[in-house]
């Protein structure tokens, strides 16, 4: 059952050790298919990541030492560490294929949270609707990131379902995901798992589901000479073995340390490459230049993660 809300209040309770304030809506979260964003919350406690168990639970630190862990208002990601029901995603079959393949939706909504959360100060929001603590006395909250909603953002991007609940902004959670829905993104391209590919993630075999045939076909880390004053003979390669042009325009290539390139305006032509140069250059269709001016890829080890215009994790390779 869906829930639809007319307004709403919330009335900020504080996690255990800190004290109180009552917050009131304060701005806006992006937008899905140019739809009037929804309102972000005032944070009612400001918290460090310690970890991310999945994509909707992380586990956090307050400023007195104490930890929690928080289940994310309104949303549900695949799972990752038990089986997952198709049932309960609509319109993905009830097959092996649809369960692996949500398995593997799940593995990038962990990645999602891990890129964007994981070490960061984010801030805590609570929903008047609901109750403080749900299931095995988890903390119930909106999570709060650069001025941003994150449960929002899993949803928008095909990166969770919405939690059917009576929580406050249900309504507008529900437009997110029938967008993310119709568009086929993120989960909900296991409407159709036949036509998604499995590439397998180096470190550590775990599988990304992606809808390319993208892979990472060089990484050339250490340049001829001194790296830094050798900076085009330090690249990363991609290649397209699928059958398909891949559009990569705002694709990512980042390292370990948080360094990122985006592309734009590239389509990747079947059998086609691309490669990454760390220096300067003039780009073409084969090659393209991150124009920095100090290297990148550590000679003794890093890795390359590559991620889709919606920051799914489609390629990461370690070396």
């Amino acid at each position: 059952m869906r829930w639809t809300v007319f307004g709403f209040a919330v009335v900020l309770v504080v996690a255990a050790g800190c004290s109180g304030f009552t917050g009131t809506p304060s701005q806006s979260a992006g937008t899905a298919d140019g739809q009037s964003a929804v309102e972000v919350p005032q944070a009612a406690v400001t918290v460090t990541v310690t970890a991310v168990v999945d994509g909707d639970t992380i586990q956090v630190a307050y400023e007195n030492g104490t930890g929690d862990t928080v289940r994310l208002v309104g949303v549900d990601t695949p799972e990752v560490h038990t089986e997952n029901d198709p049932a309960e995603f609509e319109g993905v079959p009830g097959t092996d294929d649809g369960a692996s393949c949500l398995r593997g939706a799940g593995t990038n909504a962990s990645s999602l949270a891990k890129q964007r959360l994981l070490g960061e100060t984010v801030g805590l929001a609570f929903d008047s609707n609901l109750n403080r603590r749900g299931y095995y006395d988890r903390l119930l909250a909106y999570v709060v990131h650069d001025e941003a909603l994150f449960n929002y953002r899993l949803v928008e991007t095909g990166h969770a379902r919405v939690y059917d609940s009576k929580f406050a902004r249900a309504e507008r959670f529900y437009a997110a995901e029938d967008a993310a829905r119709s568009e086929r993104r993120g989960l909900w391209r296991c409407t159709d798992p036949s036509a998604v590919t499995r590439t397998a993630i180096a470190d550590g075999g775990v599988i990304t589901e992606s809808a390319s045939g993208v892979e990472i076909a060089n990484i050339h880390a250490d340049a001829a000479g001194n790296d830094n004053e050798n900076l085009n003979d330090e690249y990363v390669t991609l290649t397209n073995t699928g059958d398909r042009p891949v559009a990569l325009s705002d694709w990512t290539v980042s390292d370990d340390a948080g360094h990122q390139y985006t592309f734009t305006n590239l389509t990747l032509d079947p059998k086609g490459s691309v490669t990454l140069y760390t220096g300067s250059g003039t780009d073409t269709g084969a090659e393209r230049y991150w124009d920095r001016n100090g290297a990148v890829w550590n000679n003794d080890g890093d890795t390359v993660s590559v991620r889709n215009a919606s920051g799914e994790t489609i390629l990461r390779q370690s070396y």
